[in-house]
């Protein structure tokens, strides 16, 4: 259970701030990692102790491998150990229950007890950035953190503890130690915290009605509007948690590395995967993809590494094959791109670009969000036509819809953001951007009270 968001703005935000800029240089990161374990272990203090025991063994991994830096056996052996310590971690609580399910599925084992183990929040993205780093001070990109409560704070910073970005501890590793505190950077923290709350509460939420209107009975014109709505709510969910986590990071000093770049915009499936989910991507490809090998080997090598890779991205998301099949589907299609189509596609009009990566995209997310293999064929089938076009019932709330769609697409491009920054230097900008910051902040307080519909997609992976 984490605090509601009411209680997150106005009461431990607030109070957190408050005494940060009232402590003295040295207890800065002390007071955030406490500020931090108390925010994580608020409600579910059980999992308290597993990230402090994550906290500590990478904690000691990196110590002893700077120890050892000349011994290499000593060293690999470490690292081989923290790798099968933290993996065994994630792995046990978030894909136990599904590999008991996948083995009970063979007849000898059809008995096989499968178990229901409830997933520690945030556990897939506090794992990656502790193995990140030990990873890092083996190859000697870093030196290891001798201060377990700099450490400490690197791994459970409650901005972005819970659903990213994935932090990599050389990118903060000088901020834990130097950081500035500035009223520009504050400033500029709170702006983005405020666009990444409206993201969240005035458009992902309301999108998400959408889904929940048309996803199971309507026809064609429903079940496209609602696989629309999701792409662009799964896109404000996330993309809005990760503006709020790099402007709190902002507020305290930090600077965080930046998610999501208009993926919508893409031209191709390659484009979208450098524009979606920025910091898992360079994750996978720096930590998984080159040591197997990258692209700097045979052709068959090549399309085992991309899969390989793809299919952990997929799984990463969730124990479930319909994650998996999406890992799958999106390592195909880049495989193809890669290889076959490439140059084609480089030829091709911006505009059937466009069109080219955004049916794909959408229909990945037809994987990614319907788990039942049935329910998912349905949909597709009901996509293309199988309950015929719409009924005058439908109809009608596609147009109710329609306001909320046109918003959130408009939203989703650049667009608006580039006729604003037009304004740039012009004396009336501090003015309207303040008056637009608290007017947004009121309309998203006012939607957060009066409505209990506050899911964040990414909580769940």
């Amino acid at each position: 259970m984490i605090f509601s968001s009411t209680i997150f703005l106005f009461a431990f935000l607030t109070t957190v701030l408050a005494v940060y800029y009232i402590c003295p240089r040295r207890l800065k990161n002390a007071w955030l990692f406490i500020a931090s374990l108390f925010f994580y272990g608020y409600g579910e203090p059980i999992y308290l102790i597993l990230m402090l025991v994550s906290i500590t063994v990478n904690y000691l991994s990196g110590l002893l491998i700077g120890r050892w830096k000349d011994r290499v056996a000593l060293k690999k052996a470490t690292l081989i150990l923290n790798v099968i310590i933290n993996l065994g971690l994630l792995g046990y609580f978030k894909y136990a229950g599904f590999a008991a399910e996948l083995i009970s599925k063979i007849p000898i084992f059809a008995n096989t007890a499968v178990p229901e183990i409830a997933l520690p929040i945030g556990i897939s993205f506090y794992t990656f950035q502790t193995m990140s780093y030990t990873i890092d001070v083996y190859r000697g990109n870093c030196a290891p953190q001798k201060n377990f409560i700099a450490f400490g704070t690197y791994v459970a910073l409650f901005p972005q503890l819970i659903a990213g970005p994935i932090v990599r501890y050389v990118d903060v590793e000088d901020q834990l130690r130097n950081r500035k505190e500035s009223p520009a950077l504050f400033e500029k923290g709170v702006r983005l915290f405020i666009v990444g709350l409206c993201k969240k509460v005035l458009l992902a939420n309301q999108l998400g009605m959408i889904w929940d209107e048309f996803s199971l009975g309507a026809g064609a014109l429903g079940s496209w509007a609602a696989i629309i709505a999701f792409t662009l709510q799964i896109y404000f969910d996330f993309s809005g948690y990760s503006d709020m986590a790099r402007g709190l990071g902002n507020m305290f000093g930090f600077e965080f590395v930046e998610n999501f770049n208009y993926p919508y915009l893409a031209d191709s499936i390659t484009d979208f995967w450098r524009r979606w989910h920025i910091s898992l991507g360079s994750w996978f490809r720096e930590y998984v993809y080159i040591p197997l090998g990258g692209n700097r080997c045979s052709v068959p090598r090549h399309i085992f590494n991309l899969l390989i890779t793809w299919m952990l991205t997929g799984l990463w998301h969730g124990a479930s094959m319909n994650f998996v099949i999406w890992g799958l589907y999106f390592g195909v299609l880049l495989i193809i791109e890669k290889l076959l189509i490439g140059k084609l596609l480089g030829k091709l009009p911006k505009i059937l670009k466009h069109i080219y990566a955004l049916f794909f995209i959408v229909m990945g997310w037809v994987i990614f969000n319907i788990g039942d293999m049935g329910e998912m064929g349905a949909f597709i089938a009901r996509l293309f036509g199988a309950r015929g076009f719409a009924n005058d019932e439908a109809l009608y709330s596609v147009i109710y819809w329609l306001p909320t769609l046109a918003v959130a697409i408009f939203a989703a491009l650049p667009l608006g953001k580039r006729v604003w920054s037009k304004l740039d230097g012009k004396g009336a900008k501090p003015v309207l951007d303040g008056v637009f910051a608290a007017l947004a902040l009121i309309l998203c307080t006012a939607s957060l009270i009066s409505s209990s519909y506050n899911p964040f997609l990414y909580f769940r992976f």
